[in-house]
């Protein structure tokens, strides 16, 4: 059986009209909703939860970066420091408020591995968006003073008393923690670890001879360093480290040729399931920030390396190394969880 559409009928031309005004509305509102999703504008100040004490670089990069993008948001971005729980219980505070734009945090990206590894969050490293404006090495850096002149002198002494040698951390879990359990394995030395709040208060440990050697990273030793309270025998990349005003600090793999060399990422996180026009908005401001000069000198300034990550890139970076750290803590027995319970593959 065939059936005709007689355009020619009053009726049908009617309908015609009805249907060809219904779909032109619903493209109308269609395109509002497109519009709108690029449109938020946060009406207040944001919150930024720094996780760490003051000084450290998760609280000073937070802090450049949000300065840089308040004008182009329009609205002030309030440092708030909540330190405990080697980052957690800030981190935590950020996930249990409104995901609504106007609560993030200041992070490296190490630590949203740390905190479902170790038991101390249920969301893991997915569960976030990343803004990412700095790349930080870490530097093995010893009192000014310290009998150990190299990284040879420091593996010698490591060996020849296991276990004594004392070494600050930001405490387990954090960038220096991961960096020196990958010089443990790869030099097959053990030493004493010797927690501490932050990065800040590590490395300053070391300047004021609490502990022998702190591996914390580059924009945490900067000043001290240019200051002379602190010696950099090595850097955690394979190429060698220029920090203004001090010089230049050779690669870790002088030493050990093999050592896979690590870094942390550092910036702003947020919830990942914020609304699409609040992500665009962001996003927007963070390459706004990023883009400017004053960004590229700071990393200059402090040893890191300006950079920009966001959306899709953050993520596979952050996956990526979540195979590496995941690992790390569940080898050195201080996990909670197996990373196999997070469908983590080993690297």
């Amino acid at each position: 059986m065939k059936f005709k559409i007689r355009a020619g009928r009053c009726g049908n031309r009617k309908s015609l009209l009805l249907i060809c005004s219904l779909m032109i509305l619903s493209l109308l509102m269609t395109g509002e909703n497109v519009v709108a999703q690029g449109t938020w504008k946060p009406t207040r100040p944001i919150t930024i939860i720094v996780p760490w004490p003051a000084g450290g670089a998760s609280d000073t990069t937070g802090r450049m970066i949000a300065g840089h993008m308040e004008p182009i948001l329009g609205q002030r971005m309030v440092i708030v420091n909540t330190p405990g729980g080697a980052g957690a219980i800030g981190t935590k505070e950020v996930w249990e408020r409104p995901h609504d734009g106007y609560t993030l945090t200041a992070n490296a990206t190490a630590g949203f591995v740390s905190y479902a590894m170790l038991g101390r969050m249920e969301q893991t490293h997915r569960d976030w968006l990343y803004f990412l404006p700095m790349l930080t090495p870490n530097v093995i850096a010893v009192k000014s003073d310290s009998p150990y002149k190299t990284v040879e002198d420091l593996i010698a002494a490591m060996k020849a008393k296991p276990g004594a040698v004392t070494v600050a951390t930001a405490g387990v879990g954090s960038s220096g923690y991961f960096f020196i359990e990958q010089f443990k394995k790869a030099a097959e030395i053990t030493y004493r670890h010797v927690p501490y709040a932050g990065g800040a208060p590590a490395v300053v440990a070391v300047a004021s001879g609490e502990a022998e050697m702190v591996p914390q990273l580059s924009i945490e030793a900067a000043e001290l360093l240019r200051s002379g309270k602190l010696r950099a025998l090595a850097v955690s990349t394979k190429d060698p480290l220029e920090i203004d005003g001090y010089g230049v600090i050779p690669s870790i793999t002088k030493a050990l040729p093999k050592f896979e060399e690590y870094a942390a990422y550092f910036g702003l996180m947020a919830p990942r399931d914020l609304p699409k026009d609040v992500v665009a908005t962001l996003d927007e401001a963070f390459h706004k920030a990023a883009a400017i000069k004053a960004v590229k000198d700071y990393a200059k300034m402090k040893g890191g390396v300006a950079i920009a990550i966001s959306g899709q890139k953050a993520a596979e970076m952050a996956e990526k190394l979540a195979r590496k750290e995941a690992w790390i803590l569940f080898d050195a027995g201080v996990a909670t969880k197996s990373p196999a319970d997070f469908n983590i593959p080993k690297p």
